[in-house]
C-alpha cells in the first residue's frame, strides 16, 4: 500500500472518530443538563416537603393545644397530678396551666 492511501485512511479514521466525539460530546451535554434540572427540581420538591412536614407538624400542634384547653374548660384537669377529673371552673389549676402555657410556647418555637 503506496504512503498516499495510507494517509487517506488515516484520514477517514480521524473523521469518523471526530464524529463519534462529537455525538459523545451531545450526550454529555445533554445529560449534564439533565442533571441540573433534576438538582433542581429535588431541591424544589425538598423545600415544599419541609414546608408541608412543619405546616403539619403545626396543625397538629395548635389542634392539640385546642383540645386540651377545650378540656380544660369544659371542667377537667389536664395536669399530671388529677388528670381527668373533675375541677372547680370558678378556681384554676396552676399545674393545668402551666401545661397550657408551656405546650403552646414550645410549639411556637419549633
Amino acid at each position: 500500500m503506496d504512503p498516499y492511501t495510507k494517509l487517506q485512511q488515516l484520514q477517514q479514521q480521524m473523521e469518523r472518530m471526530l464524529k463519534s466525539m462529537d455525538s459523545l460530546q451531545q450526550e454529555v451535554l445533554e445529560s449534564l443538563k439533565e442533571n441540573t434540572e433534576l438538582k433542581v427540581e429535588n431541591q424544589l420538591l425538598r423545600e415544599k416537603l419541609d414546608k408541608l412536614t412543619v405546616k403539619e407538624h403545626e396543625g397538629k400542634s395548635q389542634s392539640g393545644i385546642a383540645m386540651l384547653k377545650q378540656i380544660y374548660q369544659s371542667g377537667y384537669h389536664i395536669c399530671n397530678m388529677y388528670y381527668g377529673t373533675h375541677r372547680d371552673p370558678s378556681a384554676d389549676c396552676m399545674f393545668c396551666l402551666d401545661i397550657l402555657d408551656n405546650f403552646g410556647k414550645k410549639s411556637v418555637h419549633k
